[in-house]
């Protein structure tokens, strides 16, 4: 299994950007799905956005149109673009490799978006 390291989290207005990185420690040409997950406080981990190693992509229906994933196989990294944000986007985001029963995670990234 692939370690994972997530960066690009921070604090930002609503309405704001921000870009989150996964880099992984080998190849991800053939994992299949990549993924973000998100876990806000008292909350369960749910499943932000997916893409396939066929280049398909599933979004949750409550960031469908602001957030975009994406994969470069060539640098073994994967990308969460998040625009419009909103306080309830505020969560710990979580990389994920193949899959959230037995793939493999990384440590997350903070993401809060104050009103």
């Amino acid at each position: 299994q692939v370690q994972l390291v997530e960066s690009g989290g921070g604090l930002v207005q609503a309405g704001g950007s921000l870009r989150l990185t996964c880099a992984a420690s080998g190849s991800i040409f053939k994992v299949d799905p990549m993924g973000w997950y998100r876990e806000a406080p008292g909350k369960r981990r749910e499943l932000v956005a997916a893409t396939g190693s066929a280049g398909v992509t599933m979004y949750a229906e409550s960031v469908q149109g602001r957030f975009t994933i994406s994969r470069d196989n060539a640098k073994n990294t994967v990308y969460l673009q998040m625009n419009s944000l909103k306080p309830e986007d505020t969560a710990v985001y979580y990389c994920n490799a193949g899959g959230q029963i037995s793939g493999s995670w990384g440590q997350g990234t903070q993401v809060t978006v104050s009103s």
